[in-house]
C-alpha cells in the first residue's frame, strides 16, 4: 500500500475508535467519511487494495462499497 493509502487507513481506525459511543460505530464510520472526506479519499480508501482495518472500520468500507 502506499503511504497515502496507509494514512487514510489510519484515519479511518481512529475514527471508528472515536465512535465507539455510537448504537451503530460502523454506520457512523460511514457518514463520517461520505459527509467529510474527500471524493479522492474516499476512492483510495475503498480501493480492493486496503487492509488494515479495525473491524468496525473494515464494515464501514464494506458499507460505502455497497453503495459506490
Amino acid at each position: 500500500m502506499t503511504a497515502t493509502i496507509d494514512n487514510l487507513v489510519r484515519m479511518a481506525n481512529q475514527i471508528a475508535a472515536n465512535l465507539q459511543h455510537e448504537a451503530d460505530v460502523a454506520q457512523a464510520v460511514a457518514d463520517h467519511i461520505r459527509l467529510f472526506w474527500d471524493p479522492r479519499m474516499r476512492r483510495l480508501i475503498l480501493s480492493p487494495e486496503v487492509s488494515g482495518l479495525s473491524p468496525d472500520a473494515a464494515t464501514a468500507i464494506a458499507r460505502l462499497r455497497d453503495t459506490a
